[in-house]
């Protein structure tokens, strides 16, 4: 009998990494992060696409995909913020990423850009869609 490549600590990161992004609003988000055109919505704009939850139930989860490792806040350089624009995003982390791809929770990335791009915008959510971003 083969011993498993993962010691049981590794086991139970999995496992409770699985259970923080498959949840159903925080798997939401996930895809709202992955649909956006950048990669790196800000809140304002994962409200905007959740309509049925609380700014700061959106805000919530987000912290727990970020506790996670799943996700990251990002924020842009003080020398390129504007007062009339967003200076904070959120994006799947690097490590996030690996992570979703070894579960197969990726494969439908190019349908979530389609998906995202199709929902009809408020003239601010557009202006914010289009605001710098961050260098990842």
């Amino acid at each position: 009998m083969s011993t498993p490549d993962r010691t049981p600590t590794d086991l139970e990161t999995v496992r409770e990494r699985l259970n923080v992004v498959t949840q159903e609003t925080r798997f939401a988000l996930v895809q709202d992060l992955l649909g956006h055109p950048e990669g790196l919505p800000t809140l304002k704009e994962l409200d905007y696409v959740n309509p049925s939850k609380s700014r700061t139930t959106i805000r919530q989860h987000l912290q727990q995909l970020i506790e996670a490792g799943i996700v990251e806040e990002v924020t842009l350089p003080t020398e390129r913020r504007r007062n009339d624009l967003p200076y904070k995003f959120y994006g799947i982390s690097e490590e996030g990423r690996q992570f979703l791809e070894a579960h197969d929770l990726l494969r439908a990335e190019e349908t979530l850009h389609d998906v995202y791009a199709r929902v009809e915008k408020t003239d601010e959510i557009e202006r914010y869609e289009t605001a710098p971003r961050p260098e990842r």
